[in-house]
């Protein structure tokens, strides 16, 4: 069953008439009407090397979708002249490119400031032009509070949402203090996985695409939640940190210096003293990677972990699909400008999960920081020092505009995300998602022996965030293949309960 599996994949990757969909919100709004009518018109072919790319990397590496036949068009990426169907990646933003940046002591502090008032206010009023009702996802750090001075002075009819999604971190503080400061509207949503999961499963039937994004389930109950309070836009403050720049510092070179490609036995993580150490798990995790890979965050399934869940060698084609980044790569200037392309490739990730779940729910989507000219006005009129300062201080300007606001924030010194309680998702959901892998055993026939033989491990979020992987991606792909025949025939196992 699985050869055969692999053997239709193949066949439908090779055909020479993919849909391609722009999908980097940089060029402008997405639209996924094409997908909408393709699948009115008949079934989609589950590609099963960008389900490997899920299980190893939490998204499916562009251009390459969950069906074969899709492609999108992320930054960087452009059909080659004289082609109909070749994908070439061609990286725009390295820092060294933009070579008419004006020295330090050419502009003034107050002249940028301005400018940066001007254009994010701008891009606010443009890209919330067909919005009501905005709700802006607000986590308390320096990104969503600049663009909530903007927010505040051109929509100030937008509600915050902040997201309370563990232990590890509580932005509530800042981000309420922040949103009341400027007049705006503030409420919080603390995850409850349950909740969250269920609302995910709700949308799938809607969803025109897979991603696997860490923040993927907060983003199902955050634009759940909105659409209940009969919201109809979200205001999202993603993409500044392709133009600021992503400055490395010690800890990145350590982590990326672990990356050996080693073999190292599946035994050593279940060991009772290593199977309780986050750092001790992620660390041997990391040693089994590639330094590329390894500039990708989070914790994900190890390529013979990908190969027992699919019982055939899937890794191998997954990694072979880093190749078309790699020119790029080696013409990165630095560690930096890695971590740039990096950046670029993860949109198919990071956005990806706002986009899919608002197109689900009909919401649509709104992100400041991609507007062009505020883009293009960053990237190549602001001095270097305002980007990146000494030791590696990043975001210059933007602290700038902040503190012109407020004096220090509690949560504006640190990295601010709306993660998600994932292992107690494990806790509260295993049975569900432990039924989808054996409904799904003619797709990954190893999922419910992998989930089975780790469940003592789940309190750990190195293995939770692997349960995250499955949870996400098993019942998004019943939901597909119940209803075509190009990955199994065997209905009783591919049904999906209700």
């Amino acid at each position: 069953m699985n050869s055969a599996s692999h053997e239709c994949t193949n066949q439908a990757s090779s055909s020479s008439s993919s849909i391609h969909i722009r999908t980097s919100p940089y060029a402008g709004d997405v639209d996924f009407s094409t997908l909408d009518r393709r699948d009115r018109d008949g079934g989609a072919s589950i590609d099963m090397v960008s389900l490997a790319d899920l299980l190893r990397n939490s998204f499916v590496y562009p251009p390459h979708t969950i069906y074969s036949d899709v492609k999108i068009l992320t930054t960087g990426f452009a059909v080659q002249p004289g082609t109909q169907d070749e994908l070439r990646f061609q990286f725009p933003y390295q820092s060294a490119s933009a070579t008419a940046r004006p020295p330090s002591h050419a502009v003034s502090d107050d002249a940028l400031l301005r400018s940066y008032h001007r254009l994010l206010t701008q891009s606010v009023q443009r890209c919330t032009t067909h919005v009501k009702a905005p709700w802006f996802l607000q986590s308390g750090g320096k990104d969503s509070t600049s663009v909530a001075i903007a927010v505040a002075d051109v929509r100030p009819d937008t509600t915050c949402l902040t997201y309370l999604g563990g232990k590890e971190e509580n932005e509530v503080e800042s981000a309420r203090f922040v949103a009341r400061r400027v007049g705006l509207r503030h409420e919080a949503l603390v995850c409850d996985p349950r909740r969250a999961y269920d609302r995910y499963l709700a949308m799938i039937p809607r969803m025109p695409l897979l991603t696997a994004d860490f923040a993927m389930l907060s983003y199902a109950d955050l634009a759940t939640e909105i659409g209940h309070h009969h919201g109809d836009g979200i205001i999202d403050a993603m993409g500044v940190d392709l133009f600021f720049g992503v400055p490395m510092h010690l800890r990145d070179y350590l982590i990326i210096g672990l990356a050996r490609q080693m073999a190292i036995p599946a035994a050593w993580l279940t060991y009772p003293f290593v199977r309780q150490n986050f750092k001790l798990c992620f660390a041997l995790a990391s040693l089994q990677m590639n330094p590329f890979e390894r500039y990708i965050p989070g914790s994900r399934f190890s390529d013979r972990e990908v190969d027992a869940l699919f019982g055939w060698s899937a890794s191998v084609q997954s990694r072979q699909r880093m190749d078309v980044f790699q020119d790029a790569v080696r013409a990165a200037p630095s560690a930096e400008g890695v971590r740039r392309i990096v950046l670029a490739m993860l949109e198919a990730g990071g956005f990806a999960k706002s986009l899919y779940c608002a197109n689900s729910l009909g919401l649509r989507m709104a992100y400041p920081y991609c507007d062009k000219p505020f883009c293009e006005w960053l990237f190549n009129d602001v001095p270097d020092d305002r980007l990146v300062g000494r030791h590696g201080l990043n975001k210059v300007l933007q602290r700038r505009y902040i503190a012109r606001h407020f004096q220090q924030l509690p949560y504006v010194q640190h990295k601010g995300s709306f993660r998600f309680d994932v292992p107690g998702l494990a806790r509260q959901c295993f049975e569900q998602v432990h039924a989808f892998a054996l409904q799904a055993r003619a797709i990954l026939p190893g999922a419910a022996a992998w989930l089975e033989g780790h469940r003592h491990c789940l309190g750990n979020k190195f293995f939770a965030s692997k349960f995250y992987l499955l949870a996400v991606t098993l019942p998004w792909l019943l939901s597909r293949t119940s209803r075509t025949t190009a990955v199994a025939n065997d209905d009783e196992a591919l049904r999906v309960t209700s």
